[in-house]
């Protein structure tokens, strides 16, 4: 990818500074504010001692060229990170997975000789694990968090890792600045806490002093980033890979996993609240749904471009921090992904599973994106780290499925080692595999050239337009939940420069979202835009697949109701509501003061699956209440009830309910406050009518009553 011209720019070059917290900071040409010794400050060295002169970019040969492996600094530092912690992951600890395949919907034999996609309807055998980012193995499963969405193809010509996360972009440019990312999210190391939470000073810190982090933030501060479930949420390759032919001609691809059900999240006051009732609420959904036979799926679809493309587009497409919108640049479903089986052993196959980028087969390549070459170098160190030696590929959920061979040999753990006399090559013996030029995997001859040193390029600079784009491109709702994350967040922040200098930050994405964090945060006046490199487009087009609501499924297909019954309920009516959802594709729960269940009007016995108390109304996409006038006034003294009832109000969720629930929807303080997705069913025929409502899936339009109240007077 040589071809585009860029200025090269050196972080450490600029000299225009500015001064936070009595530290002398310089501002790079790409916006990174850079700590430079000076001022009492100690010089950074290497564990060895020596100086270091650049901290924030990676060796490599041009701006944009690819990592050099005597980059010493970079190999310490993500080395000793990558070897931190044991046995648990140091990100993406806390994870869950499952078996299935990959059907190949067409041959792509023209842009890739990746045997995976060379016959349409072959299946492939896959293990997927999703993950939180920040959390431990023991946090919960509804943390405000990145996911991970990592699947191994064990494909024909060896292991595929394409190794994703639900957000399609990342908080940093350069792999070398991940330990610091990671470290300043995690738990603040003096105090251990806060766990599997991003609201604390050491993370918005680093954020507000990291510009290019600016379009990660939006989408972390985003409903994507509290998924109703796995099933319900994107995944993403993030970087810009490359398919290779057999005439080993390079198209670029961006890899996209589609959830066919649709996509859908969770408020974030429903978040913290399936929390306490459920801490392993995304396992338990994926546990229920392959068990019950509903198998999730997605579409892998792809974006393919040439290098003309490449050079011609608004941003540069090895930085890891923007993305091609699919109104640009259309996505093309190539196959399907169903998770069909659940691990026979947790440990033996989700905690063992070793995810490497730079598994691939002959046909699938990289580019020079610096974030990807850098996690191509790391990996194999957190897997010798993890899984205690070389030999983690011989557990057999790391096992290639197709046959192989090779002269390695010992190590910790060796399970396999060569036969017989010969355990090298070349031997004059006529033992053992050889290499095939025509079969094994051949790189991309892309030609590389530029000065060897540690440069960002000018073309990464912008990290503010695409942040804009994603803002302008969410509903009104999305943009509500965007400001009330940030207000969120940040007021967990002890430090005042911290906070300013994140509303900073907004005035370049949008002016009334800073404003409005602003005001809650009790600001007196609005600080001035922080210093862009280079200034905020305000051409960019919104991109409605960008918005969760905008591209909404509008059925209730693998969603969940929760029916809160009492003794004497209409057996008729229940029944009915229960037939019309599981014909919709749906669950029914039926929740109930006893978990013993309910005597019906008919005299047949309701089981339950949940009792009231451990039944909450945020574990369902939306409820319904049929109770009897004989039952209804022993149910309104239950606060349990009326907090189910109350909650999925505020949740802005759909309410079926019957005449004789009225006086529980009077108790939870919401009778006089009905509105359109609040439907009585006195009878079977109104069943059809709130199933096909279900399908908007929440009634956004009561938030602002129910949540945010009037708007607050402008700040001066």
């Amino acid at each position: 990818m040589a071809k585009r011209t860029t200025k090269a720019v050196s972080g450490a070059s600029d000299t225009n500074s500015v001064g936070i917290h009595d530290q002398k900071l310089h501002r790079g040409t790409g916006g990174e504010l850079h700590q430079f010794a000076g001022d009492g400050h100690d010089v950074l060295t290497t564990a060895q001692g020596g100086p270091v002169a650049d901290d924030q970019n990676s060796l490599r040969i041009g701006p944009r060229g690819p990592l050099v492996v005597d980059d010493f600094h970079f190999r310490e530092k993500i080395f000793h990170f990558d070897h931190e912690r044991i046995p648990e992951r140091v990100v993406h600890a806390r994870g869950y997975g499952a078996h299935g395949f990959f059907e190949t919907y067409e041959s792509l034999s023209d842009i890739t000789r990746a045997d995976v996609f060379q016959r349409a309807g072959e299946k492939t055998p896959v293990f997927v694990r999703f993950s939180t980012v920040a959390g431990s193995k023991g946090s919960f499963d509804l943390a405000r968090d990145v996911r991970g969405f990592a699947v191994k193809m064990y494909t024909k010509e060896g292991n595929w890792d394409l190794v994703g996360n639900n957000i399609p972009v990342f908080f940093i440019q350069d792999a070398i600045r991940f330990p610091d990312m990671v470290h300043a999210v995690k738990p603040e190391p003096d105090r251990g806490f806060p766990q599997a939470q991003s609201a604390h000073d050491n993370f918005w810190d680093f954020i507000s002093l990291t510009p290019e982090s600016m379009h990660m933030i939006m989408w972390v501060m985003s409903d994507r980033a509290i998924p109703r479930s796995f099933r319900f949420m994107e995944g993403f390759g993030v970087h810009t890979f490359r398919f290779v032919n057999a005439e080993d001609k390079s198209t670029f691809v961006k890899f996209h996993w589609k959830p066919k059900l649709g996509l859908q999240s969770v408020a974030w006051n429903e978040a913290v609240k399936i929390n306490g009732a459920d801490p392993d609420y995304h396992r338990r959904d994926l546990w229920q749904s392959i068990q019950s036979g509903n198998f999730p799926e997605w579409e892998l679809s792809v974006q393919l471009f040439d290098q003309g493309f490449a050079d011609s587009f608004d941003f540069d497409v090895l930085d890891p921090t923007k993305i091609i919108p699919e109104e640009v640049l259309p996505v093309r479903p190539i196959g399907r992904l169903v998770l069909d089986r659940m691990p026979d052993n947790f440990f033996a196959e989700t905690e063992q599973v070793a995810f490497m980028t730079q598994n691939v087969p002959p046909g699938i390549d990289f580019s020079n994106d610096p974030l990807l070459q850098g996690r191509n170098f790391s990996y194999l160190d957190t897997q010798l780290k993890r899984l205690g030696g070389p030999n983690f590929t011989h557990l057999p959920i790391n096992a290639p499925k197709c046959p192989f061979q090779h002269f390695q040999q010992d190590g910790h753990m060796a399970m396999r080692n060569p036969v017989g006399r010969v355990n090298y090559q070349p031997n004059s013996f006529g033992e053992g595999p050889r290499e095939s030029p025509s079969r094994g995997y051949r790189h991309f001859p892309a030609e590389e050239q530029g000065t060897k040193s540690r440069l960002r390029p000018e073309s990464f600079a912008d990290h503010y337009s695409q942040a804009r784009q994603f803002y302008i491109s969410q509903t009104g709702a999305e943009q509500r939940h965007i400001a009330m994350a940030l207000t969120f967040e940040l007021s967990k922040v002890e430090t005042p420069a911290i906070r300013e200098r994140m509303v900073s930050h907004l005035m370049n994405i949008d002016e009334t979202l800073a404003t409005t964090v602003a005001q809650k945060l009790g600001f007196k006046s609005m600080p001035k835009p922080a210093d862009a490199a280079m200034p905020t487009r305000q051409d960019l087009e919104p991109s409605p697949a960008l918005s969760i609501v905008e591209r909404g499924p509008k059925r209730f297909e693998g969603r969940k109701l929760g029916i809160l019954v009492t003794d004497g309920v209409d057996a008729k009516l229940l029944k009915s509501l229960t037939s019309a959802i599981t014909k919709a594709k749906a669950v029914v729960e039926i929740v109930a003061p006893k978990v013993g269940g309910v005597t019906a009007s008919d005299g047949s016995l309701i089981v339950a699956h949940h009792m009231i108390d451990g039944g909450p109304s945020v574990l369902f996409d939306a409820v319904a209440l049929l109770a009897s006038h004989q039952a209804i006034e022993d149910l309104v003294k239950e606060a349990a009830a009326r907090d189910f009832v109350a909650d999925a109000f505020q949740h802005c969720k759909f309410i079926g309910y019957d005449q004789s629930a009225l006086p529980l929807l009077d108790k939870a303080g919401i009778a006089s406050a009905l509105d359109e997705g609040t439907v009585e069913l006195s009878e079977a025929k109104d069943i059809a009518g709130f199933v096909e409502e279900l399908g908007k899936l929440r009634v956004w339009g009561r938030e602002p009553s129910v949540k945010l109240g009037k708007a607050s007077p402008p700040i001066a």
